[in-house]
């Protein structure tokens, strides 16, 4: 697969929108702000969620979070995906007969920026996945997807307030998808796999975001062995991903980064005095508070 087969589209029309403010002078300005819309999803019929997102490749995003919370078998045979952007929905329908009306009632909103969902029997997989324990990430592989995923052209270099994850096979970008929320971009990526029939094996997870237990439980769902982040952790992210054995590398910038869990899929086979200082404009507010603590 090439290298960025997909990536962010900053000049996209309907991603961003200019707006008119003033500065901390009081002079006039004009910037970009990311759009942010409605998206109903719904499995044959049933409404299951109202999700907020940037609106692109909502297929993906809706074929992801349904896979992600175990509403859709990986061995269902999925019939249609219709969207209606008038209606600002996605039907997504399969060949099996789908009936979620307890799951339902069981939902949890998680950390997420812009409130991810998660329903209540979401682990009911995660402790039967074996992730491959011959998977290793070379410490060459982490500066050098670090360097290209964060100066390629992007909508939050455009305009902020944006997450980013990015599917990766050594030091190869290949799937990199934006939203509002960190769930919805490694929803995508998800839905994106599984329509393509991308296979985990050999492959590595990359978020702007922070390693949560809701991104380990998604990773490790996909069947990922490795996720990295430029941002920091939470207690129950880091002992998910022990639980599960997978390698979780937070605090990812220019030559610096920290593993909390999985070390042992480590290769050091470059030196970080010699890997390039992370250039300013590309450093996330979330990067910057945490360097301050």
């Amino acid at each position: 697969m090439e290298e960025f087969a997909v990536r962010p589209d900053p000049a996209d029309p309907r991603l961003t929108e200019r707006v008119a403010g003033i500065d901390q002078a009081g002079q006039p300005i004009e910037t970009a702000v990311p759009v942010e819309r409605p998206l109903t999803l719904f499995l044959n019929g049933r409404e299951i969620v109202t999700m907020m997102t940037v609106g692109d490749y909502p297929d993906c995003l809706a074929v992801g979070y349904l896979l992600n919370q175990n509403m859709l078998r990986p061995d269902d045979r999925i019939t249609a995906i219709e969207v209606d952007e008038e209606a600002e929905a996605v039907i997504v329908r399969t060949e099996r007969q789908t009936d979620f009306e307890g799951k339902l009632k069981k939902k949890t909103l998680t950390s997420g920026c812009a409130q991810g969902t998660v329903f209540g029997d979401v682990m009911e997989k995660f402790d039967t996945i074996a992730l491959d324990p011959e998977a290793v990430i070379h410490t060459s592989w982490l500066y050098a997807l670090s360097k290209k995923i964060n100066t390629t052209p992007s909508l939050y270099l455009e305009a902020g307030a944006i997450h980013g994850c990015v599917l990766c096979e050594r030091d190869r970008p290949l799937i990199y998808m934006e939203d509002v929320g960190r769930h919805n971009a490694i929803d995508k990526i998800a839905g994106y796999m599984h329509l393509k029939a991308i296979s985990p094996a050999g492959k590595l997870f990359y978020t702007t975001g922070r390693l949560t237990s809701e991104m380990v439980i998604k990773t490790v769902q996909m069947g990922i062995p490795i996720l990295v982040s430029r941002s920091g952790f939470t207690a129950w992210g880091v002992a998910l991903a022990r639980r599960a054995n997978l390698t979780l590398i937070g605090r990812a910038k220019g030559k610096r980064f920290i593993a909390l869990a999985g070390a042992e899929r480590l290769r050091f086979d470059a030196d970080p005095a010699a890997a390039d200082d992370e250039p300013r404009r590309v450093q996330r507010k979330a990067s910057l508070d945490e360097d301050a603590a």
